[in-house]
């Protein structure tokens, strides 16, 4: 399976491309939107749904994965992310991709073991698990990449729970 992560944000939005085939995940391609400060809202947007609804185009994922908004420390970033990240769902539905949605606290349990983990635990880990040998630069492409492994181990995770709720309906477990 091919999934989109993408890590939102007005000035910079990552994405990553992972392919996961029998419980290993691979990086197929990662890189950063950038719009320019000087540029009115609605360009910037469209700037990131375009260059989305590109990535989708040429990569084909399956599903997509993207990071909440956290209002945590400064409400003020908060609502520009939250416009880029609107940009981004609406590239991806346009394009017929699912998209599973994940808290920061999430992404870094899954793919740190720790929700307290910082930018550096996460990038070394997006490292260790997609076999790379070097970080993912910039950290927004890091950060989209990480998005995409908490996607496919939380679907992998909820897949086995099914089968196992199945198997144990089955034996009269009910």
């Amino acid at each position: 399976m091919i999934v989109l992560g993408i890590d939102p944000g007005l000035a910079n939005t990552g994405w990553g491309i992972i392919e996961e085939r029998s419980g290993q995940v691979r990086c197929r391609a990662y890189g950063c939107i950038k719009t320019s400060a000087g540029s009115d809202l609605a360009v910037r947007l469209r700037h990131i749904a375009d260059d989305v609804n590109a990535v989708v185009e040429r990569y084909h994922p399956e599903e997509a994965a993207i990071e909440g908004v956290y209002f945590g420390a400064n409400v003020r970033s908060a609502i520009p992310t939250a416009h880029a990240r609107g940009a981004a769902l609406v590239a991806c539905s346009l394009c017929g991709v699912e998209v599973g949605e994940y808290t920061p606290m999430q992404i870094k349990q899954a793919v740190v073991g720790t929700g307290a983990a910082d930018k550096a635990q996460v990038a070394y880990m997006v490292r260790t698990l997609l076999h790379l040998d070097h970080d993912p630069r910039p950290d927004h492409a890091a950060d989209a990449l990480a998005c995409a492994i908490c996607h496919t181990h939380l679907r992998r995770t909820a897949q086995l729970s099914k089968g196992s709720y199945m198997i144990e309906r089955g034996n009269g477990y009910s």
